[in-house]
């Protein structure tokens, strides 16, 4: 027998026809061959169209009513694929023929169910769709048996307690038989008629109606139900209650909603089965603006419990639902039908099972939970000026994608001596691998990456580190799924997703600058002022968060409203006083907490927020992207080469290092994968579109941006090499800009990147360089900076450290393709001899006297007035001589520069030898020597000489 179920609201619009979409034949059964035909050419839709694309993509699915599309969905939205693209006809006509059941791969039992086909059309990249007027799919119903519900019209109705509900209907197909449930207990029945009508009489109770219409086998239920309006339900809670949840003891717990406007809130749950009676009423708080509020008993200690509130609005506005079921806005914990399912177990074991029957999210409530214990309670953060933080997408970082990833690894960031993490948001956002950025509940973790446990296990050990753990976090905006998009949205075609109303008290109805992305956040509104601090005391004090990653902050502005990009750049006084004072709340919970803003914006601006209580040892850090001048000289080329921005000296107005420069973050093309498309390519000695030659280049991108005073920022696996680009697909291709979201593949632990001898020492000279910066004071001073061309000087200097110590620090570097000759021009009466820091030893030295001193392409000298004793790197560790690939056959390279190469046999007789220059790009031909085991003799930069075994086979 075959069996559907349709909603009210889904029957309605399966019965419009569509002059831009045809199918035929039709009325048609799931098991037919049907070409679908769309017409773009059709201005009948609001919701922009297609516009001469050269591809058209059919996006589709089947469902059972509910939902068009629930049942299965083929399509890869935004992707060049192939999967659903339709054939030109011409003159604007594109069609596909398929087969539903074989297409969409259905099951026999999916196959019972399909009543209904959804579709959608967009162009090959996806950024520009057509869809039926009012912005809704193109809905069509399959098979010739169908039913329409013609009363009641919306899937929920309001009623008074003791009113009558009118349930009507009709078929086509024939006569059919009607049986009508309430809470599961028939309580009509009527056989063979085309015209179903009942009413229902003296309604006290919520019920949930099921009508079922059967004709020659097949059955077609419409669900739709009634809830009962409490009345007045007044009750003034103590002042102690918060939004959200309040666990009073192991046995009960408050739960309040603020939801003004809305006439009544019922409270569903695992605790009433999701079936609330007028006890689960919420009371009505007139004096907490209209807040609702119920208190829960008797609950069991540990015991997983779930819900949602049943949001009700009698005359909503037009386009809004009259009822919205959503999960607390407060959550910290959510399950979510959509994503739970594909969470690996070894992620988040034993996640609670999501309530069946139920849809969107609910929100987890557990009393007597046992709290976590912090091994560090009583961590010192790293000074502003030291920070070198480590930009990290939890997605990305390894395999399994998870945060038990990054404690496996916690000795990859100790050995590389960064100091803070800045993990790309982690709250709960929507589907499961994603940037984070389409945050839809702020105060939960996304279930994706492993446990609250877990998270705060990975805070601790940071911790026990000396590594600070910032997040990044976004408040300008909130994606369809947040509670508080729901309560007050339009939802034109009844799906229970849309954007916010003219009543919603959080969210603008248009964003009010050029940048926006999900719902934007109206911070003027004291209810999202409210909201953005709860979120901000949550992570402070529940995880110990040591600082904010502001995303977007150009957004916290409500003065931009026609979205002109030149007004969202300018000056806007409501954005300064709003962030400063979102700054403040923070330091009142923590005093040293980091605040950092993603502006990239104007200096008078930026101004306000660097220098704010800078007196206090405050001051709110600004991003300063230096991505394109380093990424000119990491290639060689000739555009802008000027790295003054790197530093807060390029910003006058600032009066502290307040500037977080960077050459790589998650936003920019790699620099490597640039290198390699881009690179000179000039010197056949020196390609820097060869990998290798474009790996020697990248410790010397450290020494010239890192060393500068003030925080400084890397992007995960730059310290490595990381030559894939941001638009690398899950599979390893590349698409340009369609895989920038996509999960990366993990070529940097699959193919053991760090005992590469080449991208090994990229990571042992950053982590060099980052424990001279985070160690030596002399890196908290001043600076200047000569650049604007290949061989630019950074002269790091502090006149308070005396003559005795390290006061005077000079960066030299050559990206140009060739060996170059720069000019020492060392500072008068600092030092007679200057100490290559990068030597433990403090053996290597330049006697002022000298006048100039050659730099190999791609390399660089850091040298000090005195020697330095913060690396603590032992002879060996500091040589760090290796050969590959050893054993070799034809030739092989050295992994630090050397100015000669000896090779002896096992007796002791020199059988070949290379003079001259050489660095880790340079090869050695040994195709000449017989097969057996040598001796190999170099002499490196420090004039050391360090030996090898070779083996040539």
């Amino acid at each position: 027998m075959k069996k559907i179920s349709l909603s009210v609201l889904l029957i309605i619009f399966s019965l419009v026809s569509f002059s831009q979409v045809t199918i035929t034949p039709n009325p048609f059964e799931v098991e037919e061959s049907i070409t679908i035909t769309v017409d773009i050419n059709s201005s009948a839709t609001d919701c922009n169209g297609l516009n001469n694309p050269t591809k058209v993509y059919m996006h589709s699915g089947v469902g059972d009513g509910d939902n068009a599309f629930g049942i299965s969905v083929v399509g890869n939205w935004g992707e060049d694929d192939g999967i659903g693209e339709m054939t030109n006809q011409g003159n604007g006509i594109f069609n596909i023929t398929i087969t539903p059941e074989t297409y969409y791969n259905l099951t026999t039992a999916q196959v019972a169910n399909v009543v209904q086909i959804g579709l959608v059309f967009r162009n090959a990249d996806g950024t520009q769709e057509m869809k039926a007027s009012g912005c809704n799919d193109f809905i069509f119903d399959v098979g010739p048996f169908q039913a329409s519900l013609t009363s009641p019209s919306n899937e929920i109705t309001i009623l008074g307690s003791g009113e009558n509900l009118n349930i009507s209907a009709t078929n086509t197909g024939g006569n059919a038989s009607y049986t009508l449930s309430s809470n599961g207990t028939v309580i009509n029945t009527n056989s063979s008629t085309s015209a179903y009508n009942f009413v229902d009489t003296n309604i006290t109770e919520n019920k949930t109606y099921e009508l079922i219409a059967e004709l020659d086998g097949t059955t077609i239920i419409k669900t739709f139900s009634v809830l009962v309006d409490p009345g007045s339900n007044i009750g003034i809670m103590p002042t102690s209650y918060q939004d959200g949840i309040t666990y009073l003891d192991d046995n009960s717990a408050v739960l309040v909603l603020y939801a003004t406007g809305k006439d009544f809130v019922y409270l569903a749950g695992s605790f009433n089965n999701y079936q609330p009676d007028a006890s689960y009423a919420m009371k009505k708080d007139p004096t907490r603006n209209n807040k609702f509020w119920i208190e829960l008993s008797d609950l069991i200690p540990g015991q997983i419990e779930t819900y949602q509130y049943w949001v009700a609005d009698k005359t909503p506005t037009t386009n809004s639902p009259v009822l919205v079921k959503t999960a607390d806005p407060y959550s910290t914990l959510v399950l979510s039908p959509f994503d739970d399912p594909h969470i690996p177990n070894a992620s988040y074991p034993n996640l609670p099972s999501y309530p069946n029957g139920q849809e969107r999210e609910v929100t987890v409530l557990q009393t007597g939970q046992t709290p976590y214990n912090w091994q560090v309670t009583d961590f010192t953060k790293p000074k502003k000026e030291d920070l070198i933080i480590y930009e990290v997408l939890v997605r990305d970082f390894d395999a399994d994608r998870n945060y038990q990833d990054i404690i496996d690894k916690i000795d990859y960031f100790k050995n590389l001596n960064i100091n803070a993490i800045e993990l790309m948001p982690v709250m709960e956002f929507e589907g499961n691998e994603s940037w984070g950025y389409n945050t839809s509940f702020h105060m939960a973790l996304d279930k994706f990456y492993g446990t609250e446990e877990k998270f705060k296990e990975l805070i601790d050990i940071c911790h026990q580190n000396g590594i600070a753990v910032i997040l990044d976090i976004a408040l300008n905006h909130a994606y369809g799924r947040n509670p508080m998009v729901r309560m007050w949205m339009n939802d034109p075609d009844g799906d229970g997703w849309g954007e916010p109303n003219s009543e919603n008290p959080y969210f603008n109805t248009t964003a009010q600058h050029s940048y926006s992305v999900g719902s934007d956040f109206d911070h003027s509104s004291p209810r999202t002022k409210d909201y953005v601090k709860r979120v901000v005391k949550h992570w402070i004090e529940e995880f110990n968060i040591d600082g904010f990653r502001w995303d977007l902050t150009k957004g916290f502005t409500q003065s931009c409203p026609t979205a002109n990009e030149g007004c969202t750049n300018q000056y806007q006084q409501d954005r300064v006083d709003i962030l400063k004072d979102y700054a403040d709340y923070s330091w009142s919970l923590d005093t040293d907490h980091y605040v950092i803003f993603e502006h990239l914006g104007s200096e008078n601006e930026e101004k306000e927020w660097a220098n704010y209580r800078l007196d206090e040892g405050k001051g709110i850090i600004m991003w300063g992207k230096m991505t394109d001048p380093y990424n000119e000289l990491t290639m060689g080329q000739d555009g802008n080469k000027n790295i003054d921005g790197i530093g807060h000296n390029s910003r006058p107005q600032f009066n502290g290092p307040r500037v977080l420069g960077y050459p790589e973050s998650h936003d920019e093309e790699r620099l490597m994968f640039k290198n390699l498309e881009y690179g000179n390519s000039s010197n056949s000695n020196h390609n820097v579109k060869d990998l290798n030659t474009a790996l020697s280049r990248m410790s010397a991108l450290a020494a010239v941006s890192v060393m500068v005073p003030g925080p400084k920022m890397i992007w995960h696996f730059g310290d490595l090499g990381m030559n894939n680009s941001i638009f690398t697909c899950s599979d390893g291709s590349y698409n340009n800009d369609g895989c920038k979201l996509s999960t990366k593949p993990q070529p940097q632990w699959t193919n053991n990147w760090l005992t590469d001898a080449i991208r090994g020492q990229i990571y042992a000279d950053w982590a060099k360089l980052h424990a001279l910066k985070i160690n030596e004071p002399v890196f908290e001073g001043e600076y200047t900076i000569n650049s604007g061309n290949y061989t630019p000087r950074i002269d790091v200097f502090n006149s308070s450290i005396p003559n005795s110590e390290l006061k005077h620090v000079i960066i030299l570097a050559n990206f140009d393709v060739t060996i170059q000759t720069i000019n020492t021009n060392f500072p008068e009466n600092v030092a007679s001899i200057w100490y290559d820091l990068m030597d433990a030893t403090g053996t290597t030295t330049v006697n002022n006297s000298a006048s100039t001193i050659s730099i190999p392409a791609g390399q660089f000298r850091i040298l000090g007035n005195q020697p330095t004793t913060v690396l603590g790197i032992d002879d060996e560790t500091l040589a760090g001589f290796s050969i590959y690939p050893n054993p070799s056959h034809t030739s092989f390279n050295v992994n630090v520069n050397v100015s000669h190469v000896e090779i002896y046999d096992l007796t002791g007789k020199l059988v070949k030898s290379f003079n001259g220059s050489f660095t880790r790009t340079d090869t050695f031909n040994i195709s000449s020597l017989k097969s057996g085991l040598y001796m190999v003799k170099v002499q490196n930069d420090n004039n050391r000489t360090l030996t090898s075994k070779l083996v040539k086979i």
